[in-house]
């Protein structure tokens, strides 16, 4: 057989490390053997174990999205626009990611997540704490659905800190002004656990920077960022919205929501409402 299809290969010239009882290694860097060890399906079924390390990669990727656009945010706070658009590209790849995994679940059947559904109780996607943080940050404010995460203190605080504090679109707006653009002062300082509430002239003011973008670039580039980030979580929550439609139809959510019907009225719900409305009016 030629040596180019053997299965075995040559490593006596390289310079590789055998020995790991002091030196670091790949496992240990990541702490492999707690991360594998946390998936624990609760009953024999085959396909409970898809359904775990879906939602195990989900929270994994949602904490990189709080991580990039909390540093994100600081880049705003501080008026360094250009880091902040690298890392929101990067937060529209993460979602790409979020997104794709619909469709591995999805291969599951009705019948394969009915053999251990009732071994999950009343746990919910509803009450991840990273999720309503990253919305909370992005800027649902919705204080009553924060009160789920009052039985885990360290995630209430986490979910309440991200409600109090200004969303990604109040801190868009509070760079603008400070650019010199008219944003009305009640849009600048206001009550952070409240939802915002979409104004003219704040659609005046994008107005302004989509009809002569070469000389807004800055912000032009910034809206267009933000438009790409929520353009890709009305895909996530479509597909979710969808996968849950195809694997338990109309089925009452394990959390107590309305499962698909819930589902369907987060489709309306929009981050950046100005940035939108001002399509329209181009």
């Amino acid at each position: 057989m030629s040596d180019t299809f053997s299965s075995r290969v040559d490593v006596s010239g390289e310079d590789i490390h055998w020995d790991f009882k002091d030196e670091m290694s790949y496992g240990g860097y990541l702490s492999l053997d707690v991360l594998l060890a946390a998936q624990t399906p609760l009953t024999d079924e085959h396909d409970e174990m898809l359904f775990v390390i879906i939602h195990h990669v989900a929270e994994l990727w949602m904490k990189l999205l709080l991580h990039e656009t909390r540093a994100a945010l600081d880049d705003l706070q501080h008026d360094n626009a250009g880091p902040a658009l690298k890392k929101f590209a990067r937060v529209s790849r993460i979602q790409e990611q979020l997104t794709q995994a619909w469709e591995v679940l999805a291969t599951m059947t009705p019948a394969d997540y009915l053999a251990f559904r009732d071994k999950l109780g009343a746990s919910s996607g509803f009450q991840s704490f990273q999720y309503r943080t990253l919305e909370y940050r992005l800027g649902n404010k919705n204080a009553a659905l924060a009160r789920v995460h009052a039985s885990n203190p360290p995630a209430f605080k986490m979910v309440n800190e991200a409600l109090q504090s200004p969303s990604l679109w109040d801190e868009t707006l509070r760079w603008l002004s400070r650019k010199g653009y008219d944003i009305p002062a009640d849009r600048l300082e206001r009550d952070w656990t409240q939802p915002y509430e979409a104004c003219a002239k704040v659609e005046d003011v994008w107005r302004t920077i989509y009809r002569d973008s070469e000389t807004h670039w800055e912000a032009y580039e910034l809206g267009e960022k933000l438009v790409d980030l929520e353009h890709k979580f009305q895909q996530w929550r479509f597909n979710h919205m969808k996968t849950v439609e195809r694997i338990i139809g109309f089925r009452r959510g394990t959390g107590g929501t309305g499962g698909v019907s819930y589902l369907v009225k987060a489709l309306d719900l929009r981050f950046f409402p100005e940035i939108w409305t001002v399509r329209t009016s181009l």
